[in-house]
């Protein structure tokens, strides 16, 4: 079994700052705005240590069984029960019925109502939305190069960046879908794939003799989860401000109660897991004093993210190529001005970005983009108009990334052995 070391066998991960770096005190105008020093206190920082050493406990027990015999035909077992419920599955062996015990039955705070809204508030954002996500929290994820190696050596990186975009854009549309979060909605059942190829990447890289646990603690561990959850609430919360979008309190509320429960679906423990937008903050901020610094592996992928624009098709530009190929360009530039707001020229450079760029975009846009959002909002007709155009942008910028393939989520790497390429399909 995939199972975390005893606290007395867990050595401090090379890639965590010592508590006496990590625990540096902030400016006194930071403590204002989130209510605290983000630094962690010891304790805290503890607890994110040994976190590095956690996994995810039902998932990596299912995965475990899964290996344990034929593992296609457990994924027969296991596609029917995502798909039609445990109840369905009369045959169904302990490891499977008692992680379909968990995730089937709802936490005691989950408020389905407060979701949705969560959901509403997204589609109404429209573009700004994938924006703040790629060029903001997923491009400032790359500077992380803790996160990067995990890519590389499971074989990720061989992927074209449009389609790993592609793939994550996908369950993000299926998470912020309406019902898309009910028991058999696509964002469930999508988030429980995800949650098992994380399973598996715990279970394989550790054998990888690049992979070392005493550097970079367990793959896909705990904080990571963290850290990658926290990316779709408060970052994208903040990111929507910095574009023109008012991010009321109640909107704030419900788009962190949505990412709360895909956090808990995903692995995370709830110990970990936040109810409002400053917790996430300084939680967020902490997860970063565990993270390796950039290196190579950052301005590999943040070059590639920058490039993806050009992998796109346009159908309703393809008629004309010099056009298309125009547009594609402008896409890039709009990219790489909107990453150019959120990060200076140093990060950039660690990112492999060009430094002479301006947030040339996000400003011209930003004023306009307040007043539509606005005034549609203030008006039920208008802000249902808003949220049907809103969320069919959305959806056309990820069919753009996946063009004429086949629109899936993400999937193990090419490095992964072949039995579990086999078994995850």
């Amino acid at each position: 079994m995939t199972a975390s070391l005893s606290v007395n066998e867990r050595p401090v991960p090379a890639r965590a700052r010592p508590f006496h770096k990590a625990a540096r005190r902030q400016p006194a105008w930071m403590k204002l705005v989130v209510g605290r020093d983000m630094s962690p206190t010891e304790p805290e920082w503890q607890a994110m240590v040994d976190a590095l050493w956690e996994g995810d406990e039902p998932m990596d027990r299912l995965v475990d069984w899964m290996f344990a015999g034929n593992p296609r035909e457990a994924r027969v077992l296991m596609e029917r029960a995502i798909n039609e419920g445990i109840a369905s599955v009369p045959e169904a062996p302990a490891a499977l019925r008692d992680f379909f015990a968990i995730i089937e039955r709802e936490p005691e705070w989950l408020d389905r109502k407060l979701l949705e809204e969560g959901v509403s508030f997204i589609h109404r954002t429209g573009l700004a939305g994938p924006y703040v996500l790629r060029d903001f929290a997923l491009m400032g994820g790359y500077l992380l190069s803790g996160f990067n190696k995990a890519l590389i050596l499971t074989g990720a990186l061989n992927k074209s960046a449009a389609q790993r975009i592609a793939e994550t854009g996908k369950w993000w549309i299926d998470c912020t879908e309406h019902g898309g979060m009910e028991r058999f909605g696509d964002g469930f059942k999508s988030t429980f794939h995800v949650r098992m190829v994380h399973a598996m990447v715990r279970r394989h890289l550790p054998k990888n003799p690049e992979w070392d646990n005493a550097k970079d603690g367990l793959p896909v561990n705990q904080i990571d989860m963290v850290a990658t959850y926290l990316a779709f609430g408060p970052v994208m919360l903040v990111g929507m401000r910095a574009l023109g979008i008012p991010v009321l309190p109640h909107d704030s509320k419900a788009v962190m109660h949505l990412w709360k429960y895909v956090g808990w679906l995903m692995g995370v423990q709830e110990k970990w897991l936040v109810d409002d937008e400053r917790a996430g903050l300084v939680r967020l901020y902490q997860t970063y004093m565990t993270q390796s610094r950039p290196d190579w592996t950052s301005k590999e992928l943040g070059v590639a993210l920058s490039k993806e624009p050009f992998g796109r098709t346009l159908p309703e530009w393809e008629k004309w190529p010099l056009l298309h190929e125009l547009r594609l360009k402008s896409i890039y530039q709009q990219h790489l001005s909107v990453t150019s707001l959120f990060f200076g020229k140093g990060q950039r450079r660690q990112l492999g970005l060009p430094e002479k760029v301006y947030p040339w975009f996000p400003l011209l846009t930003a004023g306009p983009r307040f007043v539509n959002y606005s005034v549609k909002s203030l008006f039920p007709g208008m802000r249902e108009r808003l949220e049907t155009e809103g969320r069919a942008e959305q959806v056309r910028a990820l069919s753009s990334m996946f063009g004429k393939k086949e629109h899936g989520i993400i999937k193990p790497g090419e490095n992964h052995p072949a039995h579990i390429r086999e078994a995850a399909k």
